[in-house]
């Protein structure tokens, strides 16, 4: 809690002087779906987000892979993506795909903050989930090109990108926004680009309506905030959002504000949420875990606060302590782990474990 609240600290004094979602000028994706309407497939030339064949994992399987299921998994916190940083926890394209590339090397595959929170990790025998999230759905994260393609230096196409060089590097992302994603005003090109992430397997998610700093607000003002997305999100087709990224990472005192509510006759309700955080999440297996808050690293070098705090220290640091990384058997039934661990296991998936 104390590194969440180095963060938050941090958070507050940069996002504040960022530009705000209206200040972007407005682009347009794509013509070719209404909102409400099913988008068309995905084009040939982009990897699949499809997940792998599941397997049966034996003890002794589990063993010879490594398994860990109850290990560290590293939920990975990024902003905006600029050619030049202005801000500490702006990425240069080059640093996130130099950073993308080092986790498909090192064996990490994608999942959604969805599936995670959810404990749907379906990847292969070996590998080790990494959660990519970006907040405030900022323009730089999405936006396609005049080939209807996915402009190279966004968020998503910089994903493909690194798909396209590691096939094992799934192509999925969470992206949490407020009321104008990536920067678009028309409602109808709001819809368009929700529902082309969407039918890629990505996630679009609720990050507030305005970005508040909710420990500042009412429980009505918070629960108006969490609403106004979801009716948007809604209005576009997606269903009810599973996940929640807090602005600056801020908690209010009542944390059940956050978690659960209504507004206006429109309920809410989440299965995750997230922090501005500051050290790999523990697994959703283990009995430790709480879905109430989250931990995150923020993508950024070893500098000031970051030298142990960011994400590369954390992903040097899990290098050299593979035994506390979450590794898969690849068997989304069973949870896996060394036998010396299984007490750590949350008890209402105890029938899941295969120990070795």
């Amino acid at each position: 809690m104390v590194a969440n609240a180095v963060v938050i600290v941090i958070a507050l004094g940069v996002l504040l002087l960022l530009p705000t979602p209206g200040e972007e000028p407005a682009r347009r994706t794509s013509a070719a779906v209404e909102p409400g309407e099913t988008p068309p497939p995905p084009k040939a030339e982009l990897p699949s987000a499809d997940l792998p064949e599941a397997i049966i994992a034996t003890p002794e399987f589990a063993r010879q892979v490594g398994a860990n299921e109850l290990g560290l998994v590293p939920v990975i916190m990024y902003h905006r993506i600029v050619k030049k940083r202005t801000a500490s926890i702006d990425r240069t394209p080059g640093q996130v795909r130099g950073e993308m590339e080092k986790l498909a090397r090192d064996g990490y595959v994608p999942i959604t903050a969805r599936e995670f929170a959810t404990g749907k990790i379906n990847i292969p025998a070996g590998k080790h989930p990494v959660v990519l999230t970006f907040d405030d759905g900022h323009p730089s994260h999405f936006a396609l090109d005049e080939t209807g393609m996915p402009a190279r230096d966004t968020a998503v196409g910089i994903i493909y990108e690194v798909a396209r060089q590691y096939p094992e590097f799934r192509p999925v992302a969470t992206f949490w926004v407020n009321r104008e994603p990536f920067g678009l005003k028309d409602r109808g090109d709001q819809a368009r680009a929700v529902q082309w992430l969407a039918a890629r397997g990505f996630e679009v998610a609720n990050h507030t309506w305005s970005h508040p700093f909710l420990p500042s607000l009412s429980r009505k003002r918070i629960a108006e905030q969490l609403v106004r997305v979801e009716r948007m999100l809604g209005s576009f087709g997606l269903g009810p959002s599973e996940t929640l990224a807090l602005p600056y990472g801020g908690m209010p005192r009542a944390r059940s504000t956050v978690q659960q509510g209504k507004w206006d006759g429109t309920r809410f309700g989440f299965k995750g949420v997230f922090l501005a955080g500051a050290q790999p999440s523990v697994s959703p297996f283990d009995k430790s875990y709480d879905w109430r808050s989250i931990q995150r690293i923020q993508s950024n070098g070893k500098k000031g606060e970051c030298r142990r705090w960011c994400s590369q220290y954390w992903l040097e640091w899990l290098g050299k302590h593979p035994e506390q990384l979450y590794t898969a058997d690849g068997d989304p039934e069973r949870i896996s782990m060394p036998g010396k661990l299984r007490g750590n296991i949350s008890s209402k998936r105890r029938q899941q474990v295969n120990a070795y």
